[in-house]
């Protein structure tokens, strides 16, 4: 390559929004292999991924160590580049400075943590009366399609910090947002048991990458 067709000295001159996908991960990677540059093994993972930033992004260490030519550096450049961008995603959000009034807001405020992966995840957010979030916690981490929700657990938690409300989020790998009959009975279970503690479910939001579902916006849930 000439120095005009680096990506290292592309991103200098140009800035880094200017380089496509591929090249943004050549530099990340640095050097190729014999045979194979940093640019050409860079786009064999995109490859690998089927062009997609989610699926490669939720390539699990061993699975990135396993790539033909990746090694343990490479590998670890890659994931610390992952959980930066994803850290960042979640310090440039603000949820902690302004009340969490709408299910939009609560999926923004969660996706950086649920985006991609590839198992469910059952989170509850802790909210004052004034609906800014006191905090959170994965009370859950299941298989493609279930996780176990302890109730009695979550009212724990909501008492030690204070709360006022819940809110339920967790996701659906598949990428269909629609609540299963258990989400349904897991919601309804969770918000007598919220009840019988003078707290309130706020909502419960099924999270996909690109959509999501509310149930407090829904009239056949709302309650």
């Amino acid at each position: 390559m000439s120095a005009g067709e680096r990506p290292r000295e592309r991103m200098f001159a140009f800035g880094p929004e200017a380089l496509a996908n591929g090249e943004l991960l050549a530099v990340i990677l640095r050097s190729g292999t014999k045979g194979e540059s940093a640019l050409e093994m860079a786009q064999r993972l995109l490859n690998m991924a089927e062009g997609s930033l989610v699926a490669l992004f939720s390539m699990t260490p061993a699975q990135l160590r396993a790539v033909p030519g990746m090694g343990m550096s490479r590998a670890a450049a890659l994931l610390a580049a992952f959980e930066l961008g994803r850290r960042f995603l979640l310090d440039d959000s603000g949820v902690r400075d302004r009340p969490l009034l709408t299910s939009r807001m609560i999926y923004d405020c969660m996706i950086p943590r649920l985006k991609g992966l590839l198992h469910e995840e059952n989170w509850v957010l802790y909210l004052n009366s004034g609906s800014y979030l006191l905090g959170m916690h994965k009370v859950s981490s299941g298989n493609l399609n279930t996780t176990v929700v302890d109730s009695r657990q979550i009212l724990k938690t909501a008492l030690d910090r204070g709360a006022s409300g819940l809110v339920m989020v967790h996701n659906h790998p598949s990428g269909n947002p629609t609540p299963s009959i258990a989400d349904i009975n897991e919601t309804d279970r969770l918000r007598k048991a919220c009840n019988s503690m003078g707290l309130s479910l706020s909502d419960h939001v099924v999270v996909c990458d690109d959509c999501f579902f509310s149930f407090a916006e829904d009239r056949r849930y709302s309650r």
